[in-house]
């Protein structure tokens, strides 16, 4: 089955958003606005807790939590327990790859051709502020 074709049981089901909670509101900034080019849609919440929504590009959504102090901090069990990594479209992965390295993130598996079966891709690996593990994705 190609990807994009339309779910028969949940009628528009499709991907909205994917929160992650920060270990530092501002430095997730940097990477998600700054560097990647997310552009802050919405800033809620309150005083204690502030959120941030940011479009990917294509009107699905990162939301940012600002911390808490209940919040996880550095050295705590890894931010993509249970999600493994979130996974960004991009028209070319290695020219984004560059980006982030120049801002200063680590590159922890450098753009390569792989494949899913049938689907042919690039893929790129780095890490974000909060530990978070972020792919960039190119269809070949």
């Amino acid at each position: 089955m190609p990807i994009g074709t339309k779910n028969s049981i949940v009628e528009g089901c499709g991907l909205h958003h994917v929160a992650l909670q920060t270990r530092d509101l501002e430095a997730s900034l940097r990477l998600y606005r700054d560097v990647l080019g997310m552009e802050v849609v919405i800033e809620a919440g309150s005083p204690e807790r502030k959120i941030v929504l940011l479009d990917m590009g294509d009107g699905s959504c990162i939301e940012l939590f600002a911390p808490t102090a209940d919040s996880p901090v550095d050295g705590s069990p890894p931010a993509n327990d249970p999600i493994t990594h979130i996974a960004l479209t991009t028209i070319d992965a290695r020219a984004a790859v560059e980006r982030v390295r120049q801002a200063g993130y680590e590159i922890t598996i450098e753009p390569r051709e792989a494949g899913l079966g049938g689907l042919k891709s690039t893929i790129a690996f780095f890490r974000g502020p909060n530990g978070e593990v972020i792919e960039f994705w190119q269809p070949r």
